[in-house]
């Protein structure tokens, strides 16, 4: 996934809406790289280790990858592991940093608005305890590529939408902090890792030897076992995950059929249409034809 952000004009309708989305993007930080990179970001937003910031909104900050370091006016320095959320509060100091051996890569979310204070006054987070571990979390990941997609599009009314993809999120955090949805078989968590780092690498063919130096286990037990688990090979699940995204990106985006194929890892747009025809029983083309048309108030 490319580096992205994007900071939201709030208009009437957002505010009456209850929730509204102020920005959002993701960022692979490499061992060693300078952080903040503040370029871009608006000043109100930009922040350095030494000074930190406050911000006037909430934010769901999604480490993926790495660890690093998080603190605030209500909180001590915390050491932050991959598959944490912590959430950033209006009005109180903060600042975080990747390690500078490790890096790390953060998906984020801001969002405000009157509901926003009351949901975010239910307890499954504060600003004295803003950490929630949510592990390998497949679908989290899906909602923030989910709300990048409709964001680049920029649909009528894509704003309230991407609002309904934040509660989404907020649900998913809600939900593990109230209930214990931890894993302990040892063999199933592997997966779970597996599944998670096929889902961050769409863009490009599956490298089951990088996928393995994550894994303390050998290839012939993995792939049983991914197997069993999910119903399909390493390879199939990956290939399946690309084309549902090359899907909606054909729904979501204006993106020409190379494009699409492009970011869904595909260097031919000839093979990339012949399996998306024997997955979905029409072409690329064809596909997004019919939901146009179906979609037509003329029909």
């Amino acid at each position: 996934m490319k580096n992205y952000f994007k900071y939201l004009n709030i208009s009437a309708i957002e505010e009456n809406w209850g929730l509204y989305i102020t920005n959002l993007g993701y960022n692979k930080i490499y061992p060693k790289q300078v952080y903040p990179n503040n370029e871009g970001h608006p000043q109100d937003h930009a922040f350095n280790w030494y000074n930190g910031r406050v911000l006037n909104s909430y934010n769901i900050i999604f480490i993926s990858k790495g660890r690093g370091t998080f603190e605030s006016a209500k909180t001590k320095s915390t050491i932050v592991e991959a598959g944490t959320c912590f959430f950033l509060y209006p009005g109180v100091w903060h600042r975080y940093k990747p390690d500078l051996n490790s890096g790390w890569e953060e998906f984020w979310v801001g969002f405000n608005g009157k509901f926003s204070h009351e949901l975010m006054h239910k307890n499954f987070s504060s600003s004295e305890n803003p950490f929630i571990h949510v592990g390998y979390n497949q679908e989290l990941l899906s909602l923030f590529t989910h709300l990048f997609d409709t964001v680049k599009k920029g649909s009528r009314g894509y704003p309230q939408v991407i609002a309904g993809i934040t509660l989404q999120i907020l649900a998913i955090l809600n939900s593990v902090s109230l209930y214990d949805n931890t894993n302990n078989d040892v063999t199933s968590m592997l997966i779970e890792k597996a599944k998670f780092l096929i889902q961050e690498s769409l863009e490009k063919p599956l490298d089951m030897a990088m996928l393995l130096k994550e894994l303390p286990i050998g290839y012939s037990r993995f792939r049983k076992a991914f197997k069993t688990i999910t119903g399909e090979s390493p390879n199939q699940y990956h290939l399946n995950l690309r084309l549902n995204r090359a899907k909606n990106l054909l729904l979501t985006t204006n993106l020409n059929i190379n494009e699409v194929a492009d970011q869904t890892g595909f260097d031919s747009v000839f093979y990339f249409s012949k399996l998306f025809k024997i997955k979905n029983g029409v072409s690329p083309k064809n596909y997004r034809a019919a939901k146009k048309k179906s979609d037509s108030p003329d029909e």
